[in-house]
């Protein structure tokens, strides 16, 4: 079982930053790949970026040279620096773990950017 929890949604300008956290209850290195996903009202869900257990990262174009995930094994931490930020951002921001054939979610944590 893996727990996740994130941390650092709020209200954010138009243009301006966050910093998403995804604390895992287990050594990162065991999940073989850990990923951002969003949920706007009325869309469905979106993959924003993937980071896999050798480092590798992918985003989609939409949010392609804004958005930069990371890790800190020490930690047991995924981040997601958000940069520029449109209104059209603005979603439920979601932390996902896949482990074998297994999928572990986080709770969520509300991103709101303001035009």
């Amino acid at each position: 079982q893996v727990q996740l929890v994130e941390s650092g949604g709020g209200l954010v300008q138009s243009g301006g930053s966050l910093r998403l956290s995804c604390a895992a209850s287990i050594n990162i290195f065991s999940i073989d790949a850990m990923a951002w996903y969003r949920r706007a009202p009325g869309k469905q869900r979106e993959l924003v970026a993937t980071i896999t257990n050798g480092g590798r990262t992918s985003y989609p174009d939409s949010v392609k040279g804004r958005f930069t995930i990371s890790r800190d094994n020490a930690k047991n931490t995924v981040y997601l620096q958000m940069n520029s930020l449109r209104p059209e951002d603005t979603a439920v921001y979601y932390c996902n773990a896949k482990r074998s054939w297994l999928n572990y979610w986080g709770q969520g944590t509300q991103v709101t950017v303001s035009s």
